[in-house]
């Protein structure tokens, strides 16, 4: 598997005007959550080395915009495993890294890097009170595709938080809550609604932000350079509330090739038990 490209820190300053502002639709001849997207790879696994790499990168492109992680975002995996018992919180809530090519094993095609910063707890948006929020970081790369998917339960904001261009590619749902094409819909953008129609693509320069309440379909990506990406969301869990068009993974398969640097989200059950 040839190793995955660093991210690029040398941003594209997107165009503005009115179609940005207005959050106006822009069809993209070049990308496209089609069904070809979706094709897997008979490369390897990503390395384990790949992965820190992209650590490292992103974790150096969100301090170039002001952002800074958490200090248990550093804790190597042995200092994880001494303190556990006191971050039983953050390990239930699957607070801190994730890097994952959806198990397509084509990271730099479909992929995604996010860091879980706080989430709450479920019980807590149950009963309508308490911590019912979550929030994360993301980074979406230059025409890397966060595969179609929606959630039943988690409502969410995302938002161009510096970088290049965010696009977002938006479907309906139909009648029981499955993925339409023929079906658009509406979106919150920045407080404003916007009506979209089945496949059409918004696109967000920094700063601007579009709401996504359950059964609103999306993909998205990066145009003109990488996107530092906020997401603020009601409580979120990986594991059963991402629902895909095609019949994909989540989390990454990992070639343990060398130390992790720090662990991901999806080793908690494996360094941590």
């Amino acid at each position: 598997m040839k190793r995955c490209a660093q991210i690029q820190h040398k941003f594209v300053a997107p165009t503005l005007g009115v179609c940005h502002r207005q959050a106006n639709v822009v069809v993209s001849a070049k990308m496209s959550a089609s069904l070809d997207a979706y094709a897997f790879s008979e490369e390897d696994e990503m390395k384990r080395s790949t992965i820190n790499d992209i650590m490292a990168s992103a974790d150096e492109m969100i301090q170039s915009f002001g952002f800074k992680l958490p200090p248990f975002a550093y804790w190597t995996p042995e200092e994880f495993k001494a303190r556990a018992k006191e971050a039983e919180a953050l390990i239930q809530a699957r607070c801190g890294w994730d890097i994952t090519d959806y198990g397509a094993r084509r990271f730099d095609e479909m992929g995604l890097f996010l860091f879980t910063l706080r989430n709450g707890r479920l019980a807590d948006l149950q009963r309508g009170g308490g911590m019912c929020y979550a929030e994360k970081l993301l980074i979406s790369r230059q025409d890397q595709l966060s595969p179609m998917h929606t959630h039943v339960i988690k409502a969410e904001d995302i938002i161009n938080r510096g970088g290049a261009t965010m696009v977002v590619e938006l479907f309906g749902s139909d009648d029981d809550g499955n993925f339409a094409e023929d079906r658009g819909g509406m979106v919150m953008c920045d407080g404003i609604p916007r009506t979209f129609a089945p496949g059409e693509k918004l696109k967000f320069a920094p700063g601007e932000s579009l709401t996504l309440m359950p059964g609103d379909w999306h993909a998205f990506w990066g145009e003109g350079g990488d996107v530092l990406i906020g997401e603020v969301s009601t409580v979120n869990d990986d594991e059963t509330d991402n629902i895909f068009r095609e019949p994909i993974g989540r989390f990454a398969e990992i070639e343990e090739d060398v130390t992790p640097t720090h662990l991901l989200v999806s080793d908690y059950a494996k360094w941590l038990a």
